[in-house]
């Protein structure tokens, strides 16, 4: 049985005035009075007193002087105990209960003065908060504010908890340090390294799934990766039949790797471009998919032949260690800073790649952190994965945590209504935890809107100094100070060329 926690808290009991200062107070009363009738008029300066209120001596606004005012002095107040429950109505912020003590410790709640510890897993299993009906978080703030070393903190102490973190885009390179200190592994990939990610790769088959729904299942998700990487190419939804092609496209190349290897993107492209292969497969189906397949051979081409090939159309030379605590993908390479395209392609492939361990039930519970998110949003087909990722996190055991810089950076993925919108805005509602760092103020509506924040709330968002930030961990509100020791201070350090 919980033990339940009790404060105490003094109640106000005014002390009985002594016979002494009874007796001045009478005095000094009955001579304003005689003062009053010899003047003519009361000291409230009316012409003449028409009750005797109007007689009695006036004080200056800050009272009566003196030991007789009820002022200055101990006063004997007894200890009145009750629990946090019952207290919290009369001090909210003071005497709030908090998330408990299991799970990773971030820092100090301002309010409450008490460590303020945070576990998504453990909040979910428990059902103690109401509302919090997923391990999803979104993190925002401005630059400066120490964002990045919050989502870094919550990695490095879930290892510590036993919690494997992957970074599936890591498009500034800050991650490979973290990863290094903590023994995990980093597979940077861009032009000139050596890292190739073959993200046809068929995961290893779990002990539980049979070889002929493991194949199908593998299927599917290699027509979704290409399906998602035309699409982030073409700008573009695919039409039926270029989804047909496609996927007798797939088929083909998958049938020939069966002797020869595993399938690479170069096949299925080289396939796409050749029309009779095509037609021949489809056999008396109807209809010539040769002009279909078209775009779609030209939209591969690009991590064939263009500025993204070699990396992901060749067997891989990395293997996927599932064991370890934390895997980043270091695409620094590609982030440079102009057209996002190349960044998501890699990105997706990246993902993909990631997936094995995702889907195995033994792998244990899972942080999945997504870097400079904002990077991601114009584009549909990996938001839909993203989607696809937050609907499943409680059946695959992982949390996912998005970090951004302004919240309108999710009203950037497109106009209101489109698919684009929707998907961002559909990330937000799955997320059971906001954690908002300061906002300039001309981002504070636009937050409050999306977030539903209270008046104070977003007050203190536009006010919040460096560290602190606004929890709101299914509609319950915390103002918590990030505590970071000396060496995670130097390991997070995203400031040194400034310094």
């Amino acid at each position: 049985m919980s033990r339940i926690r009790t404060s105490a808290t003094p109640l106000f009991v005014p002390r009985k005035p002594s016979p002494t200062s009874r007796r001045t107070n009478r005095a000094e009363y009955a001579e304003a009075r005689r003062q009053a009738r010899r003047a003519g008029r009361p000291p409230n300066g009316r012409e003449a007193p028409t009750s005797d209120s109007d007689l009695l001596p006036t004080y200056p606004p800050t009272g009566r002087p003196g030991t007789a005012a009820g002022r200055g002095g101990k006063l004997r107040l007894p200890a009145h105990r009750m629990t946090t429950a019952t207290v919290c109505g009369a001090y909210p912020f003071i005497a709030e209960g908090g998330l408990g003590a299991e799970g990773i410790f971030v820092g100090r709640d301002v309010h409450a003065e008490a460590a303020f510890c945070y576990d998504p897993f453990s909040l979910y299993a428990s059902g103690r908060i109401e509302g919090f009906t997923n391990p999803n978080a979104v993190l925002a703030g401005i630059i400066g504010m120490g964002k990045s070393a919050l989502a870094k903190s919550i990695a490095t102490r879930a290892v510590a908890h036993r919690y494997r973190v992957y970074v599936p885009c890591d498009p500034k390179g800050e991650w490979t340090a973290v990863a290094k200190a903590l023994g995990g592994q980093t597979i940077a990939v861009g032009p000139g390294l050596p890292g190739r990610i073959n993200p046809l790769d068929a995961p290893p088959r779990p002990a539980s799934v049979t070889q002929a729904d493991w194949d199908s299942e593998v299927r599917k998700r290699r027509l979704l990766l290409l399906g998602s990487l035309l699409r982030t190419v073409l700008k573009r939804d695919l039409l039926p039949v270029e989804y047909t092609a496609l996927d007798v496209a797939l088929d083909l190349v998958v049938a020939e790797a069966a002797a020869s290897g595993v399938p690479l993107l170069g096949r299925i492209a080289h396939t796409l471009s050749t029309p009779a292969l095509l037609d021949r497969a489809l056999g008396d189906q109807g209809g010539h998919l040769g002009p279909a397949a078209q775009d779609l051979a030209h939209a591969l081409r690009r991590l064939v032949r263009g500025d993204l090939s070699g990396m992901f159309d060749a067997p891989s030379t990395v293997v996927f260690d599932p064991t370890a605590p934390i895997l980043t993908i270091d695409l620094s390479r590609l982030a440079d800073g102009g057209d996002d395209t190349a960044l998501v392609l890699a990105m997706t492939c990246a993902s993909t790649w990631m997936e094995s361990a995702l889907a195995d039930p033994g792998s244990g519970r899972r942080w999945v952190i997504y870097d400079e998110a904002w990077r991601l949003m114009r584009h549909v087909a990996l938001l839909e994965r993203m989607q696809a990722q937050w609907k499943l996190a409680r059946g695959l055991g992982i949390a996912n945590l998005m970090v951004i810089h302004r919240l309108t950076d999710l009203l950037s993925a497109g106009a209101a209504g489109s698919r684009g919108r929707v998907l961002a805005e559909g990330l937000l509602a799955d997320c059971s935890t906001r954690i908002i760092y300061r906002q300039e103020p001309d981002q504070v509506s636009a937050a409050a809107s999306l977030l539903g924040l209270t008046g104070v709330e977003a007050q203190a968002v536009a006010s919040l100094t460096k560290g602190r930030g606004l929890w709101k961990v299914a509609g319950r509100s915390f103002i918590t100070q990030h505590l970071l020791h000396p060496t995670e201070r130097t390991l997070f350090d995203t400031d040194a060329r400034m310094h």
